[in-house]
């Protein structure tokens, strides 16, 4: 009872905290539409909020047609991450493990994909891992990254 608590604030948490914001870097096409946009693979990049020193790069397939270009169509739960240390790290405040860093629906109701971090202290390393879930179920489909923490001193 008391991990269904847990996991019912840590959503709410989310749900109420400001959202990280993606900044889109490229895409490919994958399926040639006749109507409406292509499917694509979309590449987008987005800082981590509680991490300074570390952006990730999330790779992730987009539905296209005419469902896709009004923005109704549910997109598959391919995704791929790699997150990178782009200057000093320092960890701007504490987190929980398994926290929620960035989301992004990927269908009008009930599919997200997430990413959430993990901190491996006995190797002092940061862990990303992105997945997709829904209301009833979610796809094992998933995609892992490791960001070292350098240590400063002597």
């Amino acid at each position: 009872m008391n991990r269904n608590l847990f996991t019912l604030a840590m959503t709410l948490g989310t749900l109420l905290a400001a959202p990280v914001r993606a900044e889109e870097i490229g895409s490919v096409s994958t399926v040639f539409k006749m109507l409406g946009p292509n499917d694509k693979i979309v590449i987008e990049a987005f800082d981590d909020p509680k991490v300074e020193g570390v952006t990730c790069y999330l790779s992730r397939a987009k539905r296209g047609g005419i469902k896709g270009g009004l923005g109704v169509a549910t997109d598959t739960s391919d995704a791929s991450i790699a997150c990178r240390q782009v200057g000093p790290i320092k960890l701007k405040t504490p987190f929980q493990d398994g926290e929620v860093v960035f989301q992004k629906d990927t269908s009008v109701l009930f599919k997200t994909m997430q990413v959430v971090r993990f901190h491996d202290k006995k190797r002092d390393v940061l862990i990303y891992l992105v997945y997709s879930d829904k209301l009833v179920d979610g796809s094992p489909k998933n995609s892992v990254t490791a960001v070292p923490i350098k240590s400063t001193g002597p």
